[in-house]
C-alpha cells in the first residue's frame, strides 16, 4: 500500500519516500519536502484543508492536494 502525507493524521511521523508530480515536488524540495526527510502532522484544518507538518526546522502549510502528492514511509509513534 502507498502512504501519502495526505492520509496521515495529527501525531504521525513519516520520511518522505518520493513524489507523484513533478513540478510540485519542485515546489515542496525548495520548501524542505526533500526525499529521506522526517516530517510530522501537526495539525488538520476543521474541514480537513491545509495540513500543518513539521519539516526542516520549521511549520508548513500544505493543501490537501498538494499533500497528496507526497508519498511517505510511515515511522511508528515514539
Amino acid at each position: 500500500m502507498r502512504h501519502t502525507l495526505a492520509s496521515m493524521k495529527p501525531g504521525e511521523s513519516a520520511v518522505i519516500d518520493s513524489f507523484t508530480d513533478h513540478e510540485m515536488s519542485l515546489k515542496l524540495i525548495e520548501m524542505g519536502c526533500t526525499p529521506g526527510e522526517l516530517i510530522k502532522v501537526n495539525n488538520i484544518a476543521p474541514m480537513g484543508d491545509p495540513i500543518a507538518i513539521s519539516v526542516s526546522g520549521y511549520l508548513l502549510s500544505l493543501r490537501i492536494n498538494e499533500a497528496a502528492t507526497v508519498l511517505v514511509r510511515p515511522v511508528p509513534l515514539t
